[in-house]
């Protein structure tokens, strides 16, 4: 008889997915190549191509543009939905795929950053003719700083000059010094014209000089790890069941999505902030009783001993439980048009607890062309990539970023109305972070 791992790696085995985001400069072809790669994977239904054949044939075009595919989506973000990503999902016979579609121009960066939060991979497009810009540049930062472990460059247009090897291979040389410097731990670069399909689906004809994989044969083998059982146990708490009735009078749960790891039953846990512990004497997941649960999984956690336990709350293995602190250093990205501050009150959400907390510094702020730190810029704008210390009211249970994605991450929200303002990564990145600085706060929100 197998064990719950043995179980757990079988059932993770026969779930083959890849979450995947595309970037790139404006009219980089992101929308073609997105297209042709629906198209050509076979990917779309029958009607949604006879529209885009019919749209395509009104504009006097004779040749299917297959931009038009994600045209109303495009259509969508200039009805103000501007911090939005809109996903297509798709399968082949080797891999399914959750893809991010994420736009190009500068104002919208906000999306790259929600689009390659829960990314493996991101692809980058840059157009043949240009090169590196500095778009391309953001993309590359904000995906080293989101920790997505895989990064296609798509070398795009290449029919538009000529398929020279030496324009792709400058090209591929400085985007992969770049990304390197940022710490990017895998790059792949691939010659593409995606408007003819060259290197999308099918090897291209045109350039006999590169022997590497097309862009979905990299989407359908480039590893990806799902070894869950390896990862820091996180369980943040999102309700607490008592149902008090007659068939449960003394029934307590504590609901909510796991979000990292696994959790077996008899195990030893640790609630923080408070740091009391217990012991694991059953799982609840979709209304039946099973010995272990693992990340995405939404299951109810019951316990042996009576805890004051509410949402917010994160329960992790008592081994393995991640320190509390009120004092957090992190690299943020400012997504919202108003200013960031030094002194500054905001809202902290990390997972199911939402906290008051202070901007205490704001050490430097990332320089895109040379990857230098400018100090103490005071304040940061939109788009604006940067380190922050933060105080919170509450002492908070997060991990480095680079241990987790999911409990190493925060927003920075406005009390005043609701805002999103900044995307933090807790801990270090490629920034290096200064001492903190206490600076007195004028409002009373002095922690």
């Amino acid at each position: 008889m197998s064990t719950s791992t043995e179980l757990l790696s079988d059932q993770l085995a026969a779930t083959t997915l890849l979450r995947f985001a595309t970037a790139g400069s404006v009219d980089d072809g992101k929308s073609t190549l997105v297209g042709r790669l629906l198209h050509d994977s076979k990917s779309v239904l029958v009607d949604q191509l006879e529209a885009v054949e019919h749209a395509s044939r009104s504009r006097g075009q004779e040749a299917p543009d297959l931009a038009l595919l994600t045209d109303g989506l495009r259509a969508e973000r200039e009805q103000g939905i501007t911090i939005d990503v809109a996903y297509r999902y798709f399968a082949t016979s080797r891999r399914r795929f959750i893809l991010a579609d994420t736009p190009g121009h500068v104002q919208y960066t906000r999306n790259m950053v929600t689009g390659a939060s829960t990314a493996e991979l991101a692809v980058v497009l840059v157009d043949a003719r240009n090169g590196v810009v500095e778009q391309t540049r953001r993309h590359a930062a904000v995906a080293a700083l989101l920790r997505v472990p895989h990064v296609v460059l798509a070398v795009n247009k290449m029919d538009l000059v000529d398929y020279r090897e030496s324009v792709f291979a400058t090209i591929a040389e400085e985007f992969t010094t770049y990304a390197s410097e940022l710490g990017v731990p895998e790059i792949t670069a691939i010659p593409i014209s995606a408007l003819a399909g060259d290197n999308v689906v099918e090897p291209s004809a045109h350039m006999d000089w590169y022997g590497g994989p097309t862009v979905l044969e990299h989407l359908e083998t480039v590893p990806v790890s799902h070894d869950l059982t390896a990862c820091h146990a996180r369980f943040p708490v999102q309700y607490v069941i008592r149902p008090q009735t007659a068939d449960h009078p003394d029934y307590r749960g504590y609901a909510g999505q796991i979000a990292a790891g696994a959790f077996r039953v008899g195990e030893q846990i640790t609630v923080l902030p408070s740091g009391r512990t217990s012991t694991i004497t059953g799982i609840d997941a979709l209304g039946e009783s099973v010995d272990i649960a693992w990340a995405p999984q939404s299951v109810t956690i019951r316990l042996a001993d009576d805890i004051d336990i509410s949402r917010g709350d994160l329960l992790a293995p008592s081994g393995d439980a991640p320190a509390v602190t009120q004092d957090i250093e992190a690299t943020v990205c400012h997504v919202a048009d108003r200013t960031l501050t030094v002194g500054q009150r905001v809202l902290l959400k990390h997972t199911t607890r939402t906290v008051k907390a202070i901007v205490k510094e704001i050490p430097s702020r990332l320089t895109l062309d040379d990857l230098s730190q400018h100090p103490d810029p005071g304040q940061l704008v939109t788009n604006d990539i940067g380190r922050v210390v933060v105080r919170t009211a509450e002492p908070l249970a997060l991990d480095a970023y680079a241990d987790s994605r999911r409990t190493g991450s925060f927003l920075l929200i406005d009390p005043a109305d609701g805002t999103t303002l900044a995307a933090g990564m807790a801990g270090e990145s490629f920034a290096t972070a200064k001492a903190v600085v206490d600076v007195a706060d004028e409002e009373g929100w002095d922690f």
